[in-house]
């Protein structure tokens, strides 16, 4: 009997999920997307998150992205915190989702019917979270289209280098007029990402209601490029407590 309480206690602690797979969204003609979706009984809200670098989800393995990306190996502290989840890949048209491809109007185009998508399955607010160049994406799309679809948009490891076409500060981010968290790491080492920069984008977000800057200095041993996802710039042994901060502020927005 002990036994037999101890495992249904454990199994109460995990997470309800009533789905967990890969689906494929038709966007455009002759175009999809690739997303892994995650359901949980008893969501409060759904966040898309939207990877770095070239935008894929890496190798699937049993149904699953095994992407090194800050967002997509994160994903199930996401999920833990009682949300349901949509790790958003680049498009059939794309082998890359470089800078320009981020804020054209194809990939608006995508953002937008997956969180029609995801809204219309579930009937619940739907927030952006990018990370690195899914930080460009995440901004365009909240400039396109948020203020009527979404409920905000979390931007982690934000590209703020003028040089690059589409960085967040370089965009019209006073036409945002939902809740924004930026989120970066203090020793970020990535060129394109100095964190110095970073204090522009709340200045500029002028019309948002609410709006927050974190940076987070908790770290494990960054290996690898700066810019990829396994240095501080991929918030690498901090995971777990950035997203947590992350999940707490979409439950409560706060300055």
């Amino acid at each position: 009997m002990r036994i037999l309480m101890i495992l249904l206690a454990a199994a109460l602690t995990l997470p309800a999920f009533a789905a967990e797979r890969m689906i494929d969204i038709r966007t455009r003609t002759g175009v999809t997307v690739p997303v892994f979706y995650m359901t949980r009984d008893g969501a409060k809200a759904t966040v898309i998150l939207l990877p770095g670098g070239a935008g894929g989800l890496g190798q699937i393995r049993d149904g699953k992205p095994m992407g090194r990306n800050f967002l997509i190996r994160s994903r199930d502290y996401f999920a833990d915190a009682g949300l349901n989840v949509a790790v958003m890949g680049k498009p059939s048209d794309k082998n890359d989702l470089d800078y320009a491809d981020r804020i054209s109007p194809e990939h608006m185009q995508d953002i937008k019917t997956v969180v029609q998508y995801v809204k219309k399955d579930s009937g619940l607010p739907v927030w952006l979270a990018g990370t690195s160049r899914g930080t460009v994406s995440a901004t365009a799309a909240a400039i396109a289209f948020g203020n009527d679809s979404l409920a905000g948009i979390v931007l982690t490891s934000s590209v703020v280098s003028y040089k690059k076409t589409g960085a967040v500060p370089t965009q019209d981010l006073a036409a945002i007029r939902i809740p924004v968290l930026v989120v970066h790491h203090a020793n970020d080492q990535c060129r394109v990402c100095a964190p110095h920069e970073v204090p522009a984008i709340l200045r500029a977000l002028t019309n948002a209601p609410v709006k927050r800057l974190v940076m987070v200095s908790e770290a494990g041993e960054p290996e690898g490029d700066p810019c990829e996802p396994l240095h501080y710039h991929g918030f690498i042994g901090a995971e777990k407590s950035t997203v947590r901060l992350m999940t707490d502020w979409i439950a409560r927005p706060a300055p």
